[in-house]
């Protein structure tokens, strides 16, 4: 090869490169507003910064419209349709909006990109009919029904557990997936679906209302046992490597989420103050960050088109923000303010050294890419 076909083999086409810098651009955004999620969270943990005040009540909606923008851009590389990609653009806006004092258009962008990501995934389980691609639709559904609770009534302890269940489910689906490659174990099926319905129905009646609490710590612990059980991370972390720390990501975030589940069921929310909060970042941190930090390696090169490398180093980063999971959730149940400060900067901490770790382990020259994903 020589000459232009070798030139052409070696960069990819104009196209390509603007489609990995759009894509780039939305992840940079969803960073941004995910920072942005974080110090409103900082300041709700007593720590004064600047601008603190008027993000701490967007914390929660700045945190889920961040991964929400990163799931729709993920299914929208899956999917390879232009119009997907109209979900992280929206979602993007929307925090923009937001931010920007439009609380009734952002909410409105955040709900228009879910429908988005949504459509993208019956898209995608009418291609590849399977009850994982279902599983991720209904995981879509549950961010509509979030961002239409918090639109219409703005009760965001209600439109939560809504958005946990997309994330729940969105991670679920996937794990069901990779579960494929195991040989299949009785009952596996019916414990799943019986823990996605003990989810929408917790969810449904509101994870502070004792009874929908229940539910949603019954649906969260039958998750978990699932996951334990099925779930091929049980090899991975025989493994070496990279695909060892897969699985140590995998299984501590499983734990943390049957923790949630304990706490919901065992401290009612009605009569103890600290379970919603206790079971919410048990949830969104322990189990949901755990996971980002397990797929970045597989994720971000689909993604973005970048090379990526696994270093043992990761495992420090891992360990502080599971470490932050434990300190927010003791000192929470024991009422010791000061400790509960110290966890969200923790936290910030080992998502910052995470990338910091991430980055420095990329090799100086990049190999080309000779295709786009189609599949994620």
């Amino acid at each position: 090869m020589s000459g232009r076909s070798a030139s052409a083999a070696q960069s990819p086409e104009p196209a390509v490169r603007r489609g990995r810098l759009l894509r780039r651009g939305l992840l940079a955004l969803a960073g941004v507003g995910l920072l942005a999620g974080f110090c409103g969270g900082l300041w709700r943990l007593g720590l004064v910064l600047p601008h603190g005040a008027g993000l701490a009540p967007l914390h929660g909606p700045l945190m889920i419209a961040g991964m929400g923008a990163l799931i729709s851009l993920e299914r929208a590389v899956a999917l390879g349709a232009g119009w997907a990609y109209l979900g992280p653009l929206s979602v993007v806006l929307g925090g923009i909006l937001l931010l920007g004092g439009a609380p009734v258009p952002g909410i409105a962008a955040c709900l228009f990109a879910s429908i988005i990501l949504a459509a993208a995934s019956v898209r995608i389980a009418r291609i590849q009919p399977a009850l994982f691609t279902w599983t991720m639709a209904l995981g879509a559904a549950a961010w509509i029904a979030g961002n239409l609770v918090w639109l219409a009534a703005g009760d965001l302890p209600m439109a939560a557990g809504w958005w946990l269940v997309f994330l729940i489910l969105t991670i679920a689906g996937e794990r069901l997936e990779m579960s494929r490659l195991l040989p299949p174990k009785r009952g596996g099926t019916a414990l799943f679906v019986l823990s996605a319905v003990l989810l929408l129905a917790g969810a449904g009646l509101g994870m502070t209302e004792d009874l929908g609490a229940a539910a949603f710590g019954a649906g969260l612990l039958a998750t978990t046992l699932w996951l334990l059980r099925h779930d091929i991370a049980r090899r991975t972390i025989r493994m070496p490597g990279q695909t060892r720390f897969f699985g140590v990501c995998m299984l501590a975030g499983y734990v943390w989420l049957g923790i949630a589940g304990f706490v919901l069921l065992a401290l009612p929310p009605g009569l103890h103050a600290v379970s919603y909060d206790a079971a919410l970042h048990a949830v969104t941190i322990g189990f949901v960050l755990s996971m980002v930090f397990g797929h970045a390696l597989i994720i971000l090169p689909a993604v973005t088109g970048l090379t990526v490398r696994y270093t043992p180093i990761l495992y420090g980063p891992l360990a502080l923000l599971h470490l932050s999971v434990v300190i927010r959730l003791l000192a929470g149940l024991t009422e010791a303010l000061d400790l509960r400060a110290a966890s969200g900067p923790l936290t910030i901490l080992a998502i910052i050294a995470f990338a910091a770790c991430i980055a420095a382990s990329r090799p100086r020259k990049a190999g080309s890419v000779s295709a786009e994903p189609r599949t994620a």
